[in-house]
C-alpha cells in the first residue's frame, strides 16, 4: 500500500488535535551561548588546577613527614609480619617515600607557578 502524498492523515503533525485536546510538542533544546560556555570552561579549568595543586601538596607533605613519625613505626598493619615491618622501617623505604613526597610537592608547585589561562577561552 502506498500513501497519497496529497492527503493528510488525522494523526499527522499538521493536525495535532486529531487525537484529543492535548497537544504534544517537543521542548526546545537548551542552548548555551558560547560566552557562557567559555566562562564555564574557564572556571572548570581554574577549579581543576586548584584541586590538582591542593592534592599534590597534601600528598607530598604526608609522604615527606609520615615515614619519620611514630604513626609509621607503630602501625598495627606492620606488627603482623616481621618482614614487612623490617622493609617499612628501613631507611631505603623511608627515603623513597620522602623522595616521592618531594617530587609530588614539586609537581604541585610547578603546576601552580606555570598555570596560565587560554586567552581564546575567555576572550569576550
Amino acid at each position: 500500500m502506498s500513501a497519497d502524498p496529497n492527503t493528510i492523515s488525522p494523526t499527522s503533525p499538521e493536525n495535532p488535535r486529531a487525537k484529543g485536546d492535548q497537544v504534544f510538542t517537543q521542548p526546545e533544546p537548551l542552548r548555551v551561548s558560547s560566552e557562557s560556555s567559555s566562562r564555564h570552561n574557564l572556571w572548570l579549568q581554574r577549579i581543576w588546577a586548584l584541586l590538582f595543586v591542593t592534592v599534590c601538596a597534601t600528598i607530598g607533605v604526608l609522604l615527606i613527614i609520615l615515614p619519620w613519625t611514630a604513626k609509621w613505626t607503630e602501625n598495627p598493619l606492620l606488627l603482623m609480619s616481621s618482614h614487612v615491618r623490617a622493609f617499612a622501617l628501613s631507611g631505603f623505604t623511608r627515603g623513597i617515600s620522602t623522595g616521592l613526597g618531594m617530587l609530588d610537592l614539586w609537581l604541585g608547585f610547578w603546576e601552580a607557578i606555570h598555570y596560565h589561562e587560554n586567552p581564546k577561552v575567555h576572550a569576550s
